[in-house]
């Protein structure tokens, strides 16, 4: 791709995320940012997504400083109520980095494992990589059936680990499910070379010492630390439970960028067999 598509394609997909509500004027509102990263900063390990965080992110102050640089949110210490914001340029660089490790991942076809916490909203973006990785030469790291937590049930869907509960798909940020999948997979001397995931399970396996890549919102500074500490490689601030179809271009831009085929567009509908006249 040239400099100029990628220009282009950079400056398509910033537009993107503002109109859809990814980066930009999102949904979390500014207390619940600052609530959640002075529990962070107060040792709450909730918060802390598995990760072990040093002295320094005691002060909120600090905390408050790092998502200002690396997310977006205001850096006013006075702003405590109503609107914040994720910055679209940071959301574009990170996905550039991301794009990078995956385009290694798929030249030394590596074995990747890829979970979520938000399946809800972030499940299209995991499993879109899933099957590019797959169609790559990757091996995607599938835990075995019976690994059960306090929370429920590891599964995995399309190549992507979630936790199941009662029939439901939950919403987690607890790294005890990643923490029980590597220790079966360290038992078999089977661990990943790269783990792609969000919330509790990026954190659980930066903390292990394996390259991690995450996504995480505004309001989830945990991740963010993690990278400025060297855990993970990279970190994309994004709202991560918009509607799940609008993260297709995120997913197309992610995937081009890593030099991995995409899959196949869905069709468009079609009227008695017949195809829709434009």
């Amino acid at each position: 791709m040239s400099a100029r598509a990628r220009a282009q394609a950079r400056a398509a997909l910033v537009k993107h995320l503002l109109w859809a509500r990814i980066a930009g004027e999102v949904a979390t509102p500014r207390e619940n940012n600052l609530h959640h990263l002075k529990a962070l900063a107060d040792g709450d390990p909730y918060y802390h997504f598995g990760l072990d965080l040093d002295g320094r992110w005691s002060d909120s102050d600090t905390v408050l400083e790092m998502m200002a640089e690396r997310c977006g949110i205001s850096d006013d210490p006075e702003h405590t109520h109503g609107q914040d914001t994720i910055d679209p340029e940071l959301t574009v660089n990170a996905l550039d980095r991301v794009a990078a490790r995956l385009k290694q991942a798929a030249e030394g076809r590596q074995r990747v494992l890829l979970a979520t916490g938000h399946p809800a909203g972030l499940m299209p973006l995991h499993q879109a990589v899933g099957r590019a990785l797959r169609r790559a030469g990757c091996e995607l790291a599938i835990p075995p059936d019976g690994i059960l937590t306090t929370e429920g049930e590891v599964r995995h869907l399309d190549g992507v680990v979630v936790l199941h509960r009662g029939g439901n798909l939950m919403h987690t940020h607890s790294p005890v499910p990643m923490q029980r999948i590597l220790d079966v997979m360290q038992m078999d001397d089977r661990l990943p070379d790269l783990v792609h995931a969000d919330h509790g399970w990026a954190g659980c396996s930066g903390q292990r010492g394996i390259e991690t890549v995450g996504y995480a919102d505004c309001n989830d500074p945990a991740l963010f630390v993690g990278e400025a500490d060297g855990r993970l490689l990279a970190t994309v601030p994004l709202d991560d439970n918009v509607p799940p179809h609008r993260y297709q271009p995120v997913i197309d831009y992610l995937l081009t960028a890593a030099g991995l085929e995409a899959d196949a567009p869905i069709e468009p509908p079609h009227l008695n067999g017949r195809r829709r006249r434009k």
